[in-house]
């Protein structure tokens, strides 16, 4: 048996041949397109599904981020009006903190005797803060003695109280009061006084 020869030449050879790359031309493509060689239907449903969340979990870690970015420029803010509005001026804190206590003691009919304010001492981690002791003392009766230490809790240049100590003078119902407080100091630029 011998194979006929093919001429190509002849329309019907030519017409089956084009016929046939055709066809194996839709084979190939049927394969592409139903991924007869590559991953399946439920395969990639599977990675969509899975990208899906992946967005999402992003998405909400983004929101996330912003929120608690918000927070610390709410947290900054208000960081810098505290310190702007508590904060005693460095350059001027004996004249401020004086007054600042003879006002209170005046406020609660207490008379004022020793101040003492200790040499300013640098909080460690601050580059531009400072603490400061002041020891204090103060005469009077006990209702006076209760609205100062009101007057002072209130006051406006964040003072303090360390120790306090009480000793009632031989006559009356006179008490003298030695009062311990720490303060804080700050750079003048940054401090509205």
């Amino acid at each position: 048996m011998t194979l006929p020869k093919i001429n190509l030449r002849e329309p019907q050879t030519l017409v089956r041949a084009i016929l046939g790359l055709l066809l194996v031309a839709n084979l190939v493509a049927a394969i592409i397109a139903f991924h007869l060689m590559g991953e399946s239907p439920a395969d990639l449903d599977a990675q969509l599904t899975a990208a899906r969340a992946g967005f999402r979990a992003a998405q909400q870690h983004l929101n996330q981020t912003k929120s608690l970015s918000g927070n610390m420029d709410l947290s900054r803010e208000q960081g810098n009006l505290f310190l702007s509005s508590y904060m005693t001026a460095r350059r001027r804190y004996s004249s401020t903190l004086g007054s600042e206590l003879n006002k209170l003691a005046g406020a609660a009919s207490m008379k004022v005797g020793l101040l003492n304010f200790s040499l300013p001492d640098p909080i460690e981690g601050s580059e531009d803060m400072d603490s400061l002791t002041i020891t204090a003392s103060f005469v009077g009766g006990y209702a006076q003695l209760v609205k100062f230490v009101n007057l002072l809790d209130r006051s406006p240049r964040f003072l303090l109280i360390d120790t306090f100590q009480v000793e009632p003078q031989p006559k009356g119902d006179t008490l003298n009061a030695t009062v311990k407080m720490n303060a804080y100091l700050k750079d003048v630029k940054e401090v509205a006084q």
